[in-house]
C-alpha cells in the first residue's frame, strides 16, 4: 500500500472517529456540557466556573435562551465573535484580518443595544468610543480611533457609544445610510470605479447573494449607463446575453449613490488610507457633470452615448417585478426614491434581508449551513422570530446557540 493511500485511509478513518465522537457527545451532553458548548460557540472561549454554573442552572430550569444571553455578556462575544463575523463585510477582499473600523464597530453596537437591525442600511447611526478611553478622536480622514481601541484591547461591549453620523461625520442626516455611509465602507466601495461596488457588496453582505443570482434578461435596459458598451468586442450578443442581465437591475438601484465619492491622493496614498468620503450637497455642482452627480457616473460616456446619463440620485427597483420578486419586497414601501437612505430601507425591509442575517448567524454559531429538514425548519422559525421580535440579532445568536448545544 502506498504512503499516500495510507495517509488518505487514515484521514478518512480519523474523520469517522471525529464524527462518532461528536455524535456521542451530542447524544450524552448534559446541562453542564450544553452550557459549555453554548459559551464556546458564542464567546469562543471557555466560561469561568461561576458563569458555567449559572448557565448550567438556567439550562436545568428550562431556560437555555437565558444561558445564551449570559454567555453573550463575555467581552469576547463582541471583540472576537462579532468582530470576526462582520469584518469581511467591510472590504472587497472579504478578509477577516482588516483592522477594527467604524463599519464593524457600528454593527457591533447595533447588536449589543438590541436595535432594529434594519437600521444597519439606513440609520443616522455610528458607534465611537466614549471619552474615557482617551484614544484619538474620530476622524473623517483616519482610522486611528478604532485601531487604537483594538491595539489596546478595550472592551467594545463597555466603551462603544451610540451617536449620529450627521453629528460625527458632518453628513446631512438625509444622506446617512447606516454602514453604507461609514468611512470604512466608503473607502472600500466608493473608491474609484463607478459606485456599483457599493451596491454589489451590500447585496453580498446583507442579501447573501452576488449579482449573478439576480440576473434578469426580461427587464428594460433604459437605465443602463453610458459606460456599458452595447457591443463588447464588437459583438452585441455579449451585451444582450450577459451584461444586460445584471446592469438592467443594478444601475437603477446604484444611482442612489450618485452624490458620493471617496477622495484621496492616488499618487502619495494609493490605497486611500487617508482619504475622505465626500458628498455633494444641495447647491454643489460637479464641474464635469454640471449637476450634483459625481463625475464617475459619467465616466466613459462615449462607450455608448445613447445610454443613460445619470441626472440625480433617484433610484428605482426594477427587481420588484419578474423573477426577483421572490426577494420579498415590502408592500409598505414604494420601490423608488432618492438617495442611499431610502434605497437601504428597500433592501433591509425585504424577506431576503431577514433570511440572510439568520443564515449568517446560524453558520457562525453552528459551524455549518443548514444540512437537513430540521435545520431548515429551525432557520425558518428563527426568521419568523427575528421579524416579530423587532429584528434583534442577539436573539438570533441565542436561538442558534441553544439549537446547536447538543442533546
Amino acid at each position: 500500500m502506498s504512503l499516500s493511500h495510507s495517509l488518505k485511509r487514515f484521514a478518512k478513518l480519523a474523520g469517522h472517529t471525529t464524527l462518532i465522537a461528536t455524535l456521542t457527545m451530542n447524544a450524552w451532553a448534559g446541562p453542564k456540557e450544553q452550557a459549555k458548548r453554548i459559551h464556546d460557540r458564542l464567546a469562543g472561549t471557555h466560561p469561568d466556573t461561576a458563569t458555567l454554573a449559572a448557565m448550567e442552572t438556567l439550562i436545568q430550569s428550562g431556560d437555555a435562551n437565558a444561558a445564551a444571553y449570559l454567555a453573550m455578556e463575555n467581552d469576547a462575544f463582541y471583540n472576537v465573535t462579532l468582530k470576526n463575523l462582520i469584518t469581511p463585510w467591510t472590504n472587497e477582499p472579504q478578509t477577516v484580518f482588516a483592522p477594527l473600523n467604524d463599519y464593524t464597530a457600528t454593527v457591533i453596537g447595533i447588536v449589543r443595544d438590541d436595535l432594529d437591525f434594519r437600521e444597519v442600511l439606513s440609520g443616522d447611526i455610528i458607534y465611537t468610543a466614549n471619552s474615557a478611553t482617551q484614544v484619538p478622536a474620530y476622524s473623517n480622514s483616519s482610522n486611528a480611533h478604532y485601531e487604537a481601541l483594538e491595539d489596546n484591547n478595550y472592551s467594545l461591549k463597555d466603551v462603544l457609544e451610540r451617536q449620529t453620523q450627521s453629528s460625527v461625520t458632518g453628513l446631512p442626516a438625509d444622506a446617512t445610510a447606516g454602514v453604507m455611509t461609514t468611512r470604512a465602507a466608503a473607502r472600500a466601495f466608493f473608491s474609484a470605479g463607478t459606485n456599483r461596488a457599493m451596491f454589489r457588496f451590500t447585496l453580498m453582505n446583507h442579501i447573501c447573494d452576488d449579482l449573478e443570482a439576480f440576473k434578469d434578461f426580461t427587464l428594460s435596459p433604459d437605465r443602463i449607463r453610458q459606460d456599458v458598451t452595447r457591443s463588447p468586442g464588437g459583438d452585441s450578443r455579449i451585451f444582450l446575453n450577459n451584461c444586460i442581465g445584471c446592469h438592467s437591475g443594478m444601475d437603477p438601484m446604484a444611482q442612489a449613490f450618485a452624490y458620493y465619492e471617496w477622495q484621496y491622493d492616488a499618487d502619495n496614498d494609493p490605497d486611500g488610507e487617508n482619504g475622505t468620503m465626500v458628498y455633494n450637497r444641495e447647491g454643489q455642482v460637479d464641474q464635469t457633470t454640471g449637476t450634483r452627480v459625481q463625475r464617475k457616473y459619467h465616466i466613459n460616456n462615449t462607450n455608448f452615448s445613447y445610454g443613460y446619463a445619470t441626472p440625480d440620485d433617484s433610484w428605482a427597483n426594477y427587481w420588484r417585478s419578474g423573477q426577483n420578486a421572490v426577494i420579498g419586497w415590502s408592500d409598505a414601501l414604494p420601490g423608488s426614491g432618492n438617495g442611499a437612505k431610502t434605497m437601504g430601507q428597500e433592501l433591509a425591509h425585504s424577506e431576503a434581508f431577514a433570511h440572510c442575517q439568520v443564515k449568517k448567524v446560524f453558520r457562525n454559531v453552528c459551524l455549518r449551513d443548514a444540512a437537513d429538514s430540521a435545520d431548515r425548519s429551525q432557520i425558518s422559525s428563527m426568521v419568523t422570530n427575528f421579524k416579530s421580535g423587532g429584528y434583534k440579532l442577539k436573539q438570533v445568536f441565542a436561538e442558534s446557540a441553544t439549537y446547536c448545544m447538543g442533546n
